[in-house]
């Protein structure tokens, strides 16, 4: 077993949870509801850790939110044809969440998507949609002119239900990340479990009222060595705009979630067993720190397991 399953398999083994290396997927315990996490990174162009994305599966369907830099290239890994990822649920448009978006859009023709790409997320996201059908204009005219799939159904949500179908539900909520006033996480229901994303925030009460016992809560999380905070111009402004491990621990707590999980992780100078060691100031139950390539299996137990990338 490699050093990253190694460290999940201790991360879990107190609290009943189980870790193991990706089987096929027939091997896999029976779970209609899954999560992969395609990118845990944040701006940086890290090659272990791509930008942000994370994939739900339920029912066969699949669910897309955020698409950062690398997604085509981690749903390639996974095995997910690209003509099965026709939904996108935006957080914020910043563009390390959103840098993918073309490559989704257009590489989705190599396996055969025959349906637009359905695209929901704040305000500006139908524009910069329509916008990007524009600028790839010659390539889909060239290419994609009579293929359905060179479409985008893009539209502009608010806070709320933004999808209810084939027994998914999927309530768009605000978070606080400015200097942007729209800026979201998302809850999604099935089959009576729960799965939320943080999206990009501060400590928020939203986030916590509406992962109040859900099965997994996927946050993101920012940090910093003390020596840097006291001396760099740029960091505490960064980390003003996220959630620190202490806080993001108060989040667990009071949520009382099955297992929270981290994603979109921003550490300057802090390692990963600091993060945890931080994040335990306030918080004492399940916690995995993401990688790339995560999958979670949620039934009566949650499984964790792992994708080595393809060379």
């Amino acid at each position: 077993m490699k050093l990253a399953n190694l460290l999940v398999a201790a991360a879990l083994a107190l609290t009943g949870m189980t870790a193991q290396s990706a089987p096929a997927a027939e091997e896999r315990d029976a779970s209609d509801l899954r999560v992969h996490l395609l990118g845990t990174g944040s701006p940086l162009p890290e090659t272990f850790r791509f930008g942000p994305s994370t994939l739900i599966e339920a029912g066969g369907k699949k669910y897309l939110f955020d698409a950062g830099r690398g997604v085509i290239q981690r749903l390639y890994t996974l095995g997910i044809p690209f003509n099965e990822v026709d939904k996108l649920f935006l957080t914020h448009l910043h563009s390390d969440h959103t840098i993918g978006v073309p490559d989704l859009y257009l590489t989705g023709w190599v396996r055969g998507r025959k349906v637009p790409l359905q695209v929901w997320g704040p305000e500006g996201t139908a524009r910069m949609m329509n916008r990007l059908a524009e600028a790839f204009d010659y390539d889909i005219k060239v290419r994609l002119d009579q293929n359905p799939g060179s479409k985008v159904d893009a539209v502009d949500v608010g806070p709320g239900v933004v999808y209810e179908q084939d027994g998914v539900k999927i309530t768009a909520f605000a978070v606080d990340h400015p200097p942007l006033e729209s800026s979201f996480g998302y809850k999604f229901e099935y089959q009576g479990r729960t799965v939320v994303l943080s999206g990009d925030t501060r400590y928020n009460e939203e986030v916590i009222k509406n992962a109040k016992g859900a099965d997994l809560l996927v946050h993101e999380v920012a940090a910093a060595s003390d020596e840097l905070m006291k001396t760099s111009p740029v960091i505490p402004k960064i980390l003003a705009k996220h959630t620190l491990p202490e806080e993001a621990g108060k989040v667990f707590t009071e949520a009382g979630v099955r297992m929270a999980v981290y994603s979109h992780i921003v550490l300057f100078d802090v390692t990963e067993k600091e993060l945890e060691a931080r994040t335990r100031k306030t918080y004492d139950g399940p916690l995995v720190v993401g990688r790339d390539l995560m999958t979670f299996d949620i039934g009566d137990k949650i499984t964790v397991s792992t994708t080595e990338p393809k060379e």
